[in-house]
């Protein structure tokens, strides 16, 4: 076997299982230790800072900068009490990861050492930052970008440095992350929803959104990572020939974990308890070698941080166990990809969850009321929506038969479906309060429990009793991209619902009537993007088109969607990105996908040329001295004696040309596109010939790893990448 190869499967084959961050006693007694929340603050700091931190964190009131001071120097006692040394604001830049610039507590005056940390320092920092992802917002030369505090966020410890969860924007206010769109977006969505349930109960004064996000991952040895430069390099493998074994038994789904990786798990759990992540799920997941972990539900903001950080702690706790953690979308082809089930809901500040059917009319109308305007919100912006989550590494997963389809679709269940069939078939008749036949329908409403409704995997967007179930959001994103989007659409519907019922009370309809008929329109207005059926199916696919719902078959052409009125406006009037902002972001994305399948296509090239096609020729030399061998010994006669080591060098030798071909084309038609100076024009380009120049180049290096003598070939194979 070739030498790497082999060393990488030995090395492999003597990684142990083992625990390095086990604790003493139960979860609850190290729970959160790492955080420093709002109880927690109380013993460093005044009543007046306190109460200042409180307000911020519990009603989004502005901190006061005059408490500052005193805010840092308690915040530096407890973490220097954990440990720290240094400090850094902790952001989300346009790169679907985090961003970090340690700074020392420590300053020397007149020789004598101390620590310092002043509120300056944790209100506000100049990361500079130049080179993140900007979409024109900036230019280099003007590199001066601002990292501010988001106390929404508890700060926290994490390997000897203080945490101090952030925004990050220009030296013009321009938003150059994912965060600040996704904080406004949850006061637009926060402001239309309680206009909204005001109309059932006046004493709502705030409306939060709730998140549960999902993790799903892959994990491979160390060593076989390192043998993978396409695993290492771009997260996923760019050749390699499915195992005869892979997920067809289904046998690893909800299996029994292995030693090895629950030792991982318990590990990064570990870790994560102690950062406040309630962690409560984990187990094995459909393809070989993938599994899933999943938090409770909390506040949007602290769920997506959490998930941020999540990412983080696996990838570090992973290197003890001499692993690799994989969250690219599709880092396997053959076996499914992983995504981030993201868990929406909506819940007002005095503890109701909007998306949970009540026992009574009047809760049962709120209910009505606002899974109508969810229902509008997703058909009026469904490739939006669906665009959110369209990235290259997630376009491999979308629409292939094992993730959610390619195209929006809602999914209720029977039990919801056949209410609004019933009343999208109300009378014409004016409703009002004295009409049997509405009143009927909202009485006649039942308590849904959560196992009411069917989970219908093949959904993008499906209803599960008392959430929305957000599917397509890829395994490696950072969810705030995809979340503010859905904040958005939804606070535009609640908008418009409150204003449609306004114009009927105006018009002499009594509240209940004017809901219900909003209702109603709502949903009918919106019946083309409700589907029950199998969203994978062929017949869908067809059906959907015909209902007029656009299908996200390319990225760079979903990407125009930024480009309409209808997206622009959205943003525009909710306050959450301006119409530069929004072009930025269409840049961000088209050259983020150029980049990326750059990458790739390098890959493929330089393994070809450095492993594929050497490993090739190699074993072309083999088969070619064994015939001549057996010629020398049976003369003319031979070549009954070799006909398949003839027709196997046959095919060997067309492979390699066919690889070479391929490989010096996919050059030229890189350099083509790269002649493009529109980077859309050019996303295009590389979504079409690149890729399908990549593809040839595959096809033929997968057919030579099936012909190649296995102890000559050089990388590890799909069966030792999947079954360690």
């Amino acid at each position: 076997m070739a030498t790497f190869r082999q060393r990488a499967l030995d090395e492999a084959a003597s990684h142990q299982t083992k625990r390095f961050y086990a604790e003493e006693g139960p979860v609850s007694s190290y729970f959160g230790q790492n955080v420093l929340d709002v109880d927690k603050m109380r013993e460093y700091m005044s009543e007046n800072a306190y109460n200042a931190v409180l307000a911020s964190v519990k009603f989004g009131a502005k901190l006061d900068r005059s408490l500052a001071d005193e805010i840092a120097d308690g915040i530096k006692k407890w973490a220097i009490g954990m440990g720290a040394t240094h400090y850094t604001h902790l952001f989300q830049p346009l790169t679907d990861s985090t961003a970090e610039k340690h700074e020392a507590f420590v300053s020397v005056k007149d020789g004598i050492a101390f620590e310092k940390f002043k509120g300056t320092a944790l209100v506000q920092q100049e990361p500079d930052a130049s080179s993140f992802p900007n979409g024109g917002l900036r230019n280099t030369f003007e590199a001066r970008g601002y990292s501010a505090w988001d106390p929404s966020s508890p700060v926290f410890v994490m390997d000897g440095t203080l945490c101090i969860p952030s925004v990050f924007v220009s030296y013009t206010g321009d938003a150059l992350d994912t965060k600040v769109p996704h904080l406004k977006s949850l006061s637009a969505l926060s402001d239309a929803a309680t206009s909204v349930a005001r109309l059932f109960d006046e004493g709502v004064n705030a409306v939060k959104v709730n998140l549960g996000i999902e993790q799903e991952y892959f994990l491979v040895d160390e060593s076989l990572y390192n043998a993978r430069p396409d695993l290492m390099l771009s997260g996923r493998t760019v050749i390699g020939h499915t195992s005869a074994k892979d997920q067809q038994l289904e046998d690893h789904y909800f299996g029994a974990i292995p030693s090895r990786v629950s030792s991982f798990m318990k590990d990064f759990e570990t870790e994560a308890y102690k950062l406040g992540i309630l962690l409560q799920t984990r187990h094995n997941e459909v393809a070989p070698n993938q599994f899933e972990c999943a938090p409770m539900f909390c506040d949007a903001t602290k769920a997506i941080d959490q998930n941020m950080m999540l990412m983080i702690i696996m990838q570090k706790v992973a290197e003890k166990h001499h692993l690799k953690v994989i969250f690219h979308e599709k880092p396997f082809d053959g076996v499914n990809g992983s995504g981030k089930h993201c868990n929406w809901s909506v819940v007002t500040d005095t503890g109701v969850n909007l998306l949970s059917p009540g026992k009574t009319p009047t809760k049962n109308l709120q209910f009505l009321s606002f899974y109508a305007c969810v229902l509008r919100a997703v058909y009026k912006h469904n490739y939006l929506l669906m665009t959110s989550a369209a990235t290259l590494s997630n376009s491999y997963r979308l629409g292939g038969g094992e993730a959610p389809p390619a195209v929006m679709s809602v999914f209720s269940g029977s039990t919801l479906y056949g209410i609004f069939e019933s009343i999208m078939h109300m009378g014409d008749a004016k409703v009002s309060a004295a009409s049997q036949e509405s009143i009927k329908i909202v009485n006649s409403l039942p308590e849904i429990f959560p196992d009411n409704t069917d989970r219908n995997r093949t959904s993008p967007f499906a209803f599960t009793g008392n959430r929305f179930e957000f599917r397509a959001v890829g395994s490696s994103q950072n969810v705030a991209s995809a979340a503010y989007v859905l904040n958005c659409i939804v606070a535009e519907s609640l908008n418009e619902f409150r204003a449609y019922v306004d114009a009927l009370e105006m018009a002499g309809e009594d509240r209940s009537s004017a809901v219900m008929a909003v209702v109603r329109r709502f949903i009918t207005e919106s019946k083309d993007i409700m589907f029950e059926g199998n969203g994978y199916s062929k017949e869908w696919e067809i059906e959907a088109e015909g209902r007029g719902l656009r299908a996200v078959r390319n990225v760079p052409e979903a990407y125009e969607v930024y480009h309409e009125k209808q997206t622009v406006d959205l943003f525009s009037k909710l306050g959450v990105l301006s119409p530069t902002e929004v072009e930025a972001r269409f840049e961000i994305l088209n050259e983020t996908y150029v980049k990326k399948l750059q990458i790739e296509a390098r890959i493929i090239g330089d393994m070809c040329l450095n492993h594929v096609i050497p490993a090739a020729v190699r074993y072309q030399n083999i088969l070619i001295e064994n015939i001549k061998g057996i010629k020398e010994i049976f003369g003319e006669g031979y070549i009954q004696f070799c006909s398949a080591e003839v027709e196997t060098l046959k095919k060997i030798s067309t492979y390699i040309n066919n690889v070479s071909e391929y490989v010096d084309q996919l050059v030229e038609v890189r350099k083509k596109a790269n002649r493009i100076a529109d980077i859309s024009e050019r996303a295009k380009v590389y979504s079409k010939d690149v890729k399908d120049m990549m593809d040839k180049v595959r096809i033929g290096a997968d057919n030579l790893e099936m012909l190649i003598d296995d102890e000559m070939w050089p990388l590890p194979k799909y069966r030792e990448l999947l079954f360690f």
